[in-house]
């Protein structure tokens, strides 16, 4: 896939109407938005458009509606608090391709922004509707894509419409592919990969295309149980995906010739059970990592292992995190993801964090600041991680 994709730095936009992707999907309690910093990251892109003389017409989606427009998921909170942090009105319409919307942008001037309702309350959204696709492009001229989270799927806000407009990428998709494409296509080495998270079949191709590009892939969480399954150990009561056993051993081969160190946990941390509820109390004991007793559950990579994972980081020019090393919500069973992200805040490397859980535990731990590179995206920096075209940024003019 090609990354080097044009950006709203490469082409003419004053006087031009604009129609911009961002990614408002923001958390709301009882229509409160509970954190903003969706809105925030999208407001250099927003500004640089205003003073270049662009009208802005912005739209999202938020949510999952199920049935056409709900009023609980209305975009109306985003625009109240995005006209605050650009000190300016965001004017809101109350359909996306409809009336409302349409008369909107007729009107809207250089320099204005305005925000489309919900993009998803047309069913259209997620099928790429070509009508819908042609309705939306013809409010604009240029399309800006700035929603990297979303870039993994084949909307029609997302890529339908750059079938019809010029399609460039806001700087948040312009970081995405500059530091992750890098990382991917020419790393600095040695380049190191950290996966974790529940299941092996969660993963099952970003195991594969990374064992094709780094130098050591560092395996924890749930999954690696199974990979430990597969070299015959113990692992008790431990989560394991009994169908990807198999899979663990072609890996493991893989990794022996490609030349790849593939670092499995050495100590876990064991509990009769999974904590319940998920942050109560947990009697924990640390045993080793290849022989689990009967009846007792990994949650978490013992001391030695966060060790071992440390040193890797420590000796890498690039790192690639995604995934938590145990079940981290709770604070007894944390210590392996704190270990994984205080090594990547240390260290020298290129260190990007896949977005998820991994993102929330570096914001939660303080080492968002010390970290190179934090995506934006979840599901769309795994598919970037598998190798996988992505169709919102497949869609962009390249350079």
């Amino acid at each position: 896939m090609n990354y080097n994709k044009k950006s709203v730095r490469d082409i003419d936009v004053s006087g031009k109407k604009v129609l911009l992707r961002c990614d408002f999907n923001v958390p709301l309690k009882a229509g409160v938005i509970t954190s903003d910093k969706r809105i925030v990251a999208a407001v250099p892109t927003i500004k640089y458009l205003l003073e270049q003389g662009a009208a802005v017409i912005a739209c999202s989606h938020l949510g999952k509606p199920k049935n056409g427009p709900d009023p609980a998921l209305s975009l109306a909170v985003v625009a109240k608090r995005l006209s605050e942090l650009l000190g300016q009105e965001v004017k809101m319409a109350a359909d996306v391709v409809g009336e409302s919307a349409t008369h909107m942008a007729a009107e809207l001037k250089p320099g204005e922004i305005m925000l489309l309702e919900n993009t998803r309350f047309e069913k259209g959204e997620t099928k790429n509707d070509p009508e819908l696709v042609k309705k939306l492009a013809s409010l604009a001229e240029v399309y800006v894509s700035d929603a990297f989270g979303a870039v993994h799927r084949a909307h029609a806000s997302t890529a339908g419409v750059a079938q019809y407009l010029p399609a460039v990428s806001g700087f948040l998709i312009e970081k995405e592919l500059g530091v992750m494409g890098k990382a991917l296509a020419n790393p600095d080495r040695p380049f190191v990969a950290i996966l974790g998270g529940a299941k092996v079949s969660d993963k099952l191709n970003v195991i594969s295309n990374l064992l094709e590009k780094v130098d050591t892939l560092i395996i924890g969480g749930g999954m690696a149980y199974t990979f430990l399954a597969a070299k015959g150990c113990a692992v008790g009561s431990s989560l394991l995906d009994n169908e990807k056993i198999d899979y663990c051993r072609e890996m493991m081969a893989k990794a022996e010739k490609n030349g790849v160190k593939l670092l499995l946990p050495v100590d876990t941390v064991v509990a009769a059970s999974f904590p319940s509820p998920i942050d109560g109390p947990v009697d924990v004991t640390t045993v080793p990592a290849d022989s689990i007793p009967d009846g007792m559950m990994g949650l978490d990579i013992g001391e030695e292992t966060r060790r071992i994972f440390a040193e890797a980081v420590a000796s890498a020019k690039t790192v690639v995190w995604n995934g938590p090393m145990g079940v981290f919500e709770n604070p007894v069973l944390a210590a392996g993801t704190i270990a994984v992200a205080k090594a990547l805040a240390e260290s020298d490397a290129i260190s990007i964090v896949g977005g998820g859980d991994s993102a929330a535990a570096c914001e939660q731990l303080g080492f968002a600041d010390r970290i190179t590179h934090i995506s934006t995206g979840g599901g769309a920096s795994l598919e970037f991680l598998e190798g996988k075209e992505l169709p919102g940024v497949a869609c962009l003019l390249d350079r």
